[in-house]
């Protein structure tokens, strides 16, 4: 069944039942089908078609569930942009992935106004949520062309398994962002296993917090669809008010990255509200502190699962789901097991193996990386061969993070790439920051790392070397870098010193800058 034909199902199944409640907007089935057809109505007078790359930027939003369907619905490829990226940062993605359209929220006006100045592709921008002052013969109001069109499906293309659904765009190991396809199978096989995995029927209500441009929630997208849930949206993540709207929604269950929910565990209004529907949550996007997760459980007195996945395998790899023979034993010993990374999802194969392609022990001691394949695996990166092949070798995506498996099968990552840091659910190599610190007139050697962060998990701090009579401020070159850095990926601190370490090759020693802040 491709992705096309889950909402008619849905709208077979469910037509009177609410699907979508955003902000005081609230849809049935019916009603949302209804919209995504005028959108892609709309999408086919533009001239926009199977394999045309259509771009959003906007915060979670009823919007922004009815372009992935509408795409999903006539074969375009749906590209999703993290609206944290500057707009040089914007313009990259769209030109790399020669994006046709863009649908933008008003509230990113300044941002995305001229990028169609610097992205010849770009021939229309869809403005959402704004006022006239934007639209002229290059732009468009998304709702005035919601109403100038019939709300019965179009026709749809023949879309095969292996059409490319979606472009997630991801820091390359040189600065490049790459663009992660992800097929019509690797979206419907994560969706499918999802269902079976996590036990979802049309008497769940999703939680959209975790933004949608990030597969942490977009994959629930159509999960939710294809079982009739439903979709129950805030704009952006804030503790006291998703605490609040877990009550007053009846939210039964959520994907939130390690930050949000440590915010919402030390609230000062967490004990205030009633979690009796919540019958899971689970965390992913980075890594989570045992004794976090003891505070989740303890605060939403429900069932926690620790995730683990990326954005090339749709994303789920591990959910640490606790086998039935694991249920008898001490909550202590549970607890330990729903920390780890995880067993394999229903959807893949995985191993942890040694430098020689060997299996490790099942000891929790023998370290390997992770390598793993099936349906939920991406093809490889948009117009990029030499990083597929480097990723994908045998059939086998090679992750790049390093873990220990116990007598369970169940793994657990104590390392990662080692030049990507973890902040606040966001992946960010160093060797972007690098290249923009290197710009810098007076920087000589530069080198980024992630230190422990309370808040965010990590936080990206830049080593630097200055040349030889040169002076310049820590506040002068995180401002330096944040005119062509997202916020996320700008240095939160700054190190001035007189040499890096370097290895006996040269290159510079990272680990020996890390080492002080264990």
């Amino acid at each position: 069944m491709p992705l096309n034909e889950l909402l008619p199902k849905a709208v077979r199944l469910y037509p009177e039942k609410e699907a979508v409640v955003c902000g005081e907007l609230r849809l049935t089935y019916g009603d949302f089908a209804a919209r995504v057809w005028r959108l892609a109505w709309g999408f086919r007078e533009l001239g926009v078609g199977k394999g045309d790359r259509v771009a959003v930027l906007h915060e979670n939003s009823h919007e922004y569930l009815e372009a992935y369907f509408a795409a999903a619905h006539l074969g375009i490829i749906l590209v999703s942009l993290n609206y944290r990226l500057a707009k040089r940062e914007l313009a990259g993605i769209l030109n790399d992935s020669e994006s046709r359209m863009l649908i933008a929220q008003g509230g990113f006006f300044e941002k995305a106004k001229d990028l169609s100045e610097s992205v010849s592709t770009l021939e229309k921008i869809i403005w959402t949520r704004t006022d006239s002052r934007v639209l002229n013969g290059e732009n468009i109001e998304y709702e005035t062309l919601l109403k100038n069109h019939s709300d019965q499906p179009p026709p749809a293309p023949a879309i095969c398994d292996d059409d490319v659904a979606h472009l997630y765009y991801t820091s390359g190991t040189t600065g490049r962002p790459k663009g992660v396809m992800l097929t019509h199978k690797n979206v419907k096989s994560h969706a499918l296993g999802t269902v079976a995995e996590l036990h979802l029927t049309d008497r769940d209500r999703w939680f959209h917090v975790a933004p949608l441009f990030h597969l942490a929630d977009a994959w629930a997208t159509f999960a939710m669809t294809w079982v009739g849930g439903k979709h129950v949206l805030v704009p952006s993540f804030d503790a006291g008010t998703v605490c609040r709207m877990i009550q007053v929604e009846k939210i039964t269950l959520s994907n939130l990255i390690p930050t949000m929910l440590n915010m919402m565990v030390n609230h000062s209004d967490v004990g205030n509200f009633d979690y009796s529907s919540l019958r899971v949550i689970l965390s992913g996007g980075a890594p989570i502190a045992p004794e976090t997760v003891r505070k989740i459980v303890e605060a939403f007195q429900c069932d926690y699962i620790q995730t683990y996945g990326m954005t090339e395998t749709s994303p789920y790899l591990t959910l640490s789901i606790l086998k039935d023979h694991l249920k008898t034993l001490s909550p202590e010993e549970q607890l330990n097991f729903k920390a780890k990374t995880g067993r394999e999802f229903i959807g893949v194969s995985l191993r942890v193996v040694d430098n020689d392609g060997n299996d490790v022990a099942m000891d929790e001691k023998q370290v390997g990386e992770i390598i793993v394949k099936g349906d939920t695996v991406t093809p490889g990166y948009w117009r990029l061969p030499d990083e597929t092949e480097n990723a994908i070798r045998d059939g086998w995506l090679y992750t790049g993070d390093l873990a220990v498996m116990d007598a369970e099968r169940y793994v657990n990552i104590v390392d990662r790439k080692k030049d990507m840091i973890l902040t606040g659910g966001e992946n960010v190599y160093s060797s972007e920051v690098e290249n923009v610190l290197y710009t810098h007139t007076e920087v000589l050697e530069a080198a980024v790392i992630g230190v422990p962060d309370a808040h965010w998990g990590e936080a990206v701090k830049a080593c630097v070397v200055l040349k030889e009579g040169c002076s310049v401020t820590e506040e002068e070159i995180i401002a330096y870098c944040r005119k062509d850095l997202a916020g996320y990926k700008t240095p939160k601190s700054v190190d001035f010193l007189k040499t890096l370490p370097k290895t006996g090759s040269g290159k510079i020693f990272k680990k020996g800058l890390r080492e002080p802040f264990k």
